[in-house]
């Protein structure tokens, strides 16, 4: 008996280890105050797919996160903002409604412009000050600590390292999310083709660079709103836009 379970405990951990995704191909390139644009191509073993990470990965000693807002038509896209904004990187923010009123805690500025709310999808808070950039539950959101920009999102990715159960495993889709890790890294990220439960997965347990050993990870809004800009060294971007009109981006800015 004590073989047979030996053998089945050997063939489960065989099993999970091949479902893995595996890195492929990876490439880096430099942007200005230390941002680096990683463009990760994975394949999942088991089921043959593919998907494509492009990460703005950056230090929390040197840069920070600015919520642009976009109240008002005529709203531009995320190239047009980070440009004018003169942001390192950017992507896509938050969710929105219809009349593009956002949905949850949006702080662009120092100002508050939406409420934080209590709902079963925007279970987390990105938020940045001079000093930080945090990825946030819900419940640890204190309005006693000056944030200077904030966006409330969900679902959680991943959490303590590991990937968040219970996440959604059919629906594929561009997917635009925001990552903390050790020793003050910070990343913004772009992902397509993939399920919410895939790309926990992927961040959970692919190492995407060297230096970054992820921590927490929240998806932003995805779908035709996800979009991915960053600014290279020699004046030119990398650039994927988005599908529609959105209300809110999020910026990579120097301290």
């Amino acid at each position: 008996m004590a073989r047979v379970k030996a053998a089945l405990l050997f063939l489960a951990v065989a099993v999970t280890a091949h479902a893995d995704w595996t890195i492929r191909s990876a490439h880096s390139e430099p942007g200005r105050d230390g941002v680096i644009h990683r463009q990760v191509s994975l394949e999942d073993s088991e089921t043959n797919e593919s998907a494509t990470i492009d990460l703005a990965l950056f230090s929390t000693k040197s840069c920070t996160l600015r919520v642009i807002d976009q109240p008002a038509p005529p709203r531009g896209d995320l190239a047009q903002a980070m440009r004018q904004e003169r942001c390192l990187a950017g992507v896509n923010g938050g969710y929105f409604e219809p009349d593009y009123a956002p949905i949850g805690l949006l702080i662009s500025d120092g100002k508050i412009i939406a409420p934080l709310q209590r709902a079963r999808l925007i279970t987390g808070v990105l938020a940045a000050s001079p000093r930080e950039v945090q990825i946030l539950r819900t419940r640890e959101f204190s309005r006693r600590r000056e944030f200077n920009a904030a966006v409330q999102c969900g679902p959680f990715l991943v959490d303590l390292g590991r990937s968040v159960p219970g996440l959604e495993k059919t629906r594929t889709a561009r997917r635009t999310f925001a990552a903390v890790g050790s020793v003050e890294r910070a990343a913004l990220g772009f992902c397509s083709g993939v399920s919410l439960s895939e790309l926990a997965k992927i961040l959970a347990t692919t190492r995407l660079a060297e230096d970054f050993k992820l921590q927490r990870a929240l998806n932003l809004d995805g779908g035709s709103s996800s979009a991915f800009w960053f600014a290279a060294r020699d004046g030119t971007a990398y650039s994927i836009p988005e599908q529609k009109t959105v209300r809110d981006f999020v910026g990579v800015v120097p301290k």
